[in-house]
């Protein structure tokens, strides 16, 4: 290298940032949000807050695993690095090709997130990532590898240190450091070293091999054996502590062939199909599964209609409440924790606030039912794809070892978007129709984002890592959760769910397997290799509308018309043979309840279904009228039967508010529930031949007077009958519950734009060279050094800048805001009058006007300031 080159080469971070264009600075803001939250004042700020931990451990947990394998090299070759040094790390001293094929991808993305700075001869991995890296006793490295010999030998006497030259045939020399050196190059010298170790005994190179993958640390006695004795005389392993020796980071490396890892990983795991289904069958059936769904959410909401389960102290349902939701709505408690969640998430369902809380319908679910279908499904469907929420941790325990109940606290999970967003790509990555192997969708997560931390993966022998992390448990729950909404059918993603996440739809093939059937287990289709996601910004709102918007459009025609009959049955049952029109299915719901679900539902007609329409305010031949209308067979005589009995004998019974009372015509039947012993805990009594009181509240009475077999109406002060109908009950207007993000969210293009226009400004005003003061030094009396901001008298700022008028030289003056908020800028002024400047400001790039009494001070520049 030229000593120009030498002088051009960045000497820090905020140099290397320095020399960037705005692309490469808009690529480093998007991929790391947190560097501009805030907005940094400058470049130097800026790669400040790069290498602090918390944004550095942000970024590691970000990378793919190739590109975390190639931190972790350089974090253990020498610092600097060369690029030479660097591939020899990754590809071995027989230089792998895939991964010499993938290194520059993966330097480059270590260089854009600044990770990684300077030129190829001259790589340095940021210091806070070489220390996160970087092997040590408490923290050992990924790779496996120890200190090298010059940190393992620290603290040993300059003795012993000769003792091992002369043990591997070195000639003795003067001080410790040059001894280290030379015992480091016999070490690194591949020649040299393969002498030295064909010359130990088996036994020594069996302890050799069982430590070169790592942990590099094994203990010894106070008196070892021969064969550990030949290692340690010959400085092949080193004492760090009493009882424990270490393999140094040469030796392991000689011994790996120069490799830093056992198993680089710089291409991707394929996803593999598992079979393939015609596209038409997978569209059928995903719209088979989001009619049942939209159908198992109506259902949840009916259920709550007139006030749900009672809201915990803690919030959210309590186990007893989940089994009843899932009895009712017939699916395990997983699942119907899945509904009550995506209700919740939706803004259908919420607390009322009431004394005595409940969870309740809320005035959004009525605008829900008014949509069509496929509208009402798509934003379900875009609901789960963004929310945090993540109700598959339900059941489990929290940090302080509580149960996580649904709809209640910490169920958030910040990762859950970006991982259903990506394995619904993955899944769109395939051919169209296939369905994924689950293992290999899970790989490929792990690959693109392997776990560091406490939930660093831990390797088994054959390089594979345990299921048992977050990110797997989501991507697992988002398979599933996908097929019960129908954002996927068959295990293939549909085509509303490939326009859900935006993905563009593939060319239909010419040909097709008309039967459809997927393929044998043992017939493998061709896996599908997939690009590591480039990072960009998450789609606006407004992009979200428009993708499920398009979702909902495709998924339009491939639901049935709703039929507007039903078939009636002598056996007091109605079959709806496909799904119902809005209105029919409302009245349906309270006239009969719900025997079986499937492609048909059976309806089922019983004296409490029709009390119920009853008391909703239908009469008996409303109801006679409405299945008439909207049956296809003869309405059956046992069902006209039973609506005209239970209508003959519904409201002779009045029971309203008094601590209650019960009233009739009929004194007959008053003396009836006087002598039936079952109505002996109402406490009732005669006030009148047609009136009896009652201890009981008046829902008490209803229900008392219900379960012996009466059929009593409730009426009001005024003595009407009040009508109780489905949707009595809702909370005020809630808002749904927003998504907690992970982390600052990812900027858009205008505020990239406005934050680095601001950091350069920042720079230009923080770096442009100043005449040096009275002093002598940077800025003395009329400056002051870089990074402050200059000092001077009102009479002095004063008279500089009208010199600035004259000569039309820029200036450099702190300024401080009418918040407070201090900045230095770069102005050339234009005019002063009136107590302020006009000036041309080069940092902000317009012509701005100042008050001089909120310039701190003005400073000069130097001739050469560009």
């Amino acid at each position: 290298m030229s000593t120009e080159e030498k002088s051009a080469a960045p000497r820090s971070l905020a140099e290397a940032l320095r020399v960037r264009d705005d692309v490469s600075l808009a690529a480093l803001l998007r991929s790391r949000p947190d560097l501009i939250t805030p907005v940094p004042t400058d470049l130097t700020q800026l790669a400040t807050r790069a290498g602090t931990r918390a944004s550095v451990v942000r970024a590691l947990e970000r990378l793919d695993r190739f590109a975390l394998q190639t931190a972790e090299a350089l974090a253990v070759a020498p610092d600097p690095a060369s690029y030479a040094e660097l591939l020899g790390l990754m590809a071995g001293d027989e230089e792998d090709p895939a991964v010499a094929a993938a290194l520059p991808r993966a330097a480059a993305l270590l260089r854009e997130q600044a990770l990684v700075w300077g030129a190829d001869d001259r790589l340095r991995l940021v210091r806070t990532a070489r220390e996160l890296l970087a092997p040590s006793p408490q923290h050992p490295s990924p790779t496996g590898l120890g200190p090298t010999v010059r940190e393992a030998t620290a603290g040993m006497s300059p003795g012993r240190i000769q003792e091992i030259l002369a043990a591997v045939g070195l000639p003795s020399t003067h001080d410790s450091v040059s001894a280290v050196s030379a015992l480091g190059g016999l070490f690194a010298d591949r020649r040299r070293m393969a002498a030295l170790l064909a010359g130990l005994p088996a036994e020594s190179r069996e302890v050799l091999d069982r430590l070169v993958w790592g942990p590099p640390y094994g203990q010894v006695t106070h008196d070892p054996a021969a064969h550990l004795r030949a290692l340690l005389d010959r400085g092949l392993l080193l004492p760090t502590a009493p009882g424990t020796v270490v393999l140094p980071r040469e030796v392991a490396l000689h011994l790996r062939a120069g490799r830093a890892h056992r198993a680089p990983e710089p291409v991707p795991p394929p996803v593999e199909a598992a079979a393939t289904h015609r596209p038409q069958v997978v569209d059928a059936t995903a719209a088979g599964q989001a009619l049942a769904a939209l159908a198992t959410v109506d259902e949840l909401l009916k259920e709550w209609d007139e006030g749900g389960p009672s809201v915990l102290r803690a919030g959210g349902l309590s186990v007893r409440d989940l089994k009843r939701t899932a009895v009712a709505l017939d699916v395990p408690e997983p699942v119907a924790a899945f509904w009550v969640e995506l209700a919740y998430g939706a803004g259908l369902i919420a607390s009322d606030g009431e004394a005595d809380e409940r969870y309740a319908a809320t005035p959004a679910y009525d605008e829900w039912r008014e949509l069509p279908p496929a509208e009402r499904w798509a934003r379900l469907a875009g609901t789960w794809l963004t929310a945090t929420r993540t109700p598959g941790v339900v059941g489990g325990r929290d940090a302080k070892d509580r149960t996580l109940s649904a709809l209640g606290p910490n169920l958030d999970r910040s990762a859950a978007p970006e991982v259903r967003h990506r394995v619904l790509a993955l899944l769109a990555g395939l051919p169209e129709g296939a369905s994924p192997v689950t293992e290999s969708v899970l790989a490929r997560l792990r690959w693109e984002r392997p776990l560091r931390g406490p939930q660093q993966q831990r390797e088994t022998g054959t390089g594979e890592a345990r299921d048992d992390d977050l990110r797997s448990r989501i991507a697992r729950w988002t398979l599933s959760e996908a097929e019960l909404l129908g954002v996927t059918g068959r295990g293939a993603l549909a085509a509303p769910g490939r326009a859900l996440i935006g993905a563009p739809e593939p060319p239909r093939p010419a040909t097709t397997d008309d039967a459809g059937e997927p393929e044998g287990p043992g017939d493998k289709l061709p896996v599908h290799h997939h690009r590591t996601p480039p990072v960009t910004a998450p789609p606006s709102p407004a992009e979200r509308a428009a993708a499920t918007a398009t979702a909902a459009r495709l998924l339009a025609p491939l639901f049935p018309e709703p039929l507007d009959h039903v078939l009636l049955q002598a056996d007091l049952t109605a079959v709806a043979p496909g799904p119902l029109e809005q209105e029919l299915a409302d009245v349906l719901g309270v006239l009969a309840d719900v025997e079986s679900k499937g492609g048909a539902t059976v309806y089922r007609f019983t004296p409490g279904s029709v009390r119920r329409a009853l008391d909703a305010g239908r009469s008996a031949a409303d109801l006679h009228a409405f299945l008439a209308r909207h049956s296809r067979t003869p309405v059956p005589q046992p069902l006209t039967y039973l609506i005209d009995d239970v209508a003959r004998r519904h409201g002779r019974l009045r029971v309203g508010a008094a601590s209650a009372y019960v009233r009739c015509d009929d004194d007959a039947t008053l003396d009836e529930i006087l002598a039936d012993k079952r109505a002996a805990g109402l406490g009732l009594r005669r006030l009148a031949p047609t009136v009896l009181a009652a201890q009981a509240d008046p829902a008490a009475l209803l229900e008392g007077l219900r379960a012996i077999g009466f059929a009593p109406a409730a009426e009001s002060a005024a003595g009407d009958v009040l009508i109780a109908r489905a949707d009595s009950h809702r909370t005020p207007p809630r808002a749904a519950p927003e998504p907690v993000p992970d982390g600052p969210p990812a900027p858009d293009d205008t505020l990239l734009a406005a934050a680095i226009r601001a950091v350069r400004a920042g720079d230009l005003a923080s770096t442009a060279p100043r005449k040096p003061g009275p002093a002598g030094e940077d800025g003395g009396e009329d400056g002051a050094p870089g990074g402050t901001l200059p000092r001077t008298g009102a009479a002095e700022t004063l008279a500089t800048m009208q010199a600035a008028v004259l000569t039309g030289e820029a200036l450099w003056i702190g300024y401080v805001n009418a918040e407070g908020a201090a900045s230095q800028r770069v102005i050339a002024p234009i005019r002063v009058e009136g107590g302020f400047v006009t000036a041309y400001d080069h940092t902000a790039d317009e012509v701005r006007t100042y008050p001089l009494h909120r310039v701190t001070g003005v400073a000069e520049l130097a001739d050469d300031a560009g």
